[in-house]
C-alpha cells in the first residue's frame, strides 16, 4: 500500500522540474516559496506531494499557466515532457 502511494506522487518542484516547466529544480523551489504556484487555488510549499488530476497554476510575472497533472513520471525525456501534463489556460 505504501510503495503504490509513492509511485502516484510527486513533490510539485520535482514535478516542474521534470516536466521542464521550470528550468532548475531550485528555480521551481523558490517560485513555490514566492507564493507563485497554487494548487487547487491554494498555495503550497515545495514538497506538496502533486498528484494526478491536480489542477496547478504557476504565475509568470503578468501571465499565468494553468495545467492537469496527467502523469509522475519521476525521470522523462525531453521530447516527452509534456506528456506528464495538459494546458487548461
Amino acid at each position: 500500500l505504501e510503495f503504490r502511494r509513492v509511485l502516484f506522487r510527486s513533490r510539485i518542484d520535482k514535478f516542474l522540474k521534470v516536466s521542464r516547466l521550470l528550468k532548475r529544480r531550485t528555480v521551481a523551489n523558490d517560485a513555490v516559496k514566492g507564493g507563485r504556484v497554487m494548487v487547487g487555488g491554494r498555495e503550497v510549499k515545495p514538497a506538496y506531494q502533486l498528484k494526478i488530476g491536480d489542477e496547478v497554476e504557476i504565475r509568470f510575472g503578468d501571465e499565468t499557466v494553468k495545467f492537469r497533472v496527467l502523469s509522475l513520471n519521476p525521470v522523462v525525456k525531453k521530447d516527452d515532457a509534456s506528456s506528464l501534463y495538459e494546458i487548461i489556460r
